[in-house]
């Protein structure tokens, strides 16, 4: 029996899939994979993090996460260092290289929001934008 609960879930999933395809082939232009665009966003976020927290906040295993920054590195983008307090963790850092880029990467972003969001009343945006709040919430608190 489908329900409005697993009629939305689906829909969730599917543009939640979709917006991500969209960005990431707009975002190929600039030779970035998935992966390193969103390490490039959450690193701009949280600068100076460990690589475990890193790991952490984009939802990756440690390994996955050393080969993202190892490209990123050999890009210029990012530097790792050690932490003073444990010299086995390292600190990921954003670069001067990266603050054009992640400028590219806010434009992008920004236009294609302003795209897919075009239409949609503001007020319709609010609900929605206050019924995914109380879902992630559920869920981190789970």
């Amino acid at each position: 029996m489908i329900t409005e609960e697993s009629e939305f879930a689906n829909e969730l999933a599917r543009v939640a899939r979709q917006w991500r395809t969209r960005l990431d082939a707009r975002f190929r232009g600039l030779g970035l994979t998935q992966a390193r665009w969103r390490t490039l966003i959450e690193l701009s976020r949280n600068d100076s993090v460990t690589q475990r927290d890193l790991a952490g906040f984009l939802g990756v295993e440690g390994p996955t996460l050393v080969r993202i920054l190892d490209g990123l590195a050999a890009k210029g983008l990012i530097e790792r260092r050690e932490c003073p307090d444990d010299r086995r963790a390292k600190r990921v850092s954003l670069t001067k290289a990266a603050e054009p880029v992640l400028e590219e990467i806010k434009t992008i972003a920004d236009e294609t929001r302003r795209e897919i969001l075009e239409g949609i009343a503001p007020d319709d945006l609010i609900v929605a934008r206050q019924v995914l709040a109380a879902i992630a919430e559920r869920l981190e608190n789970s």
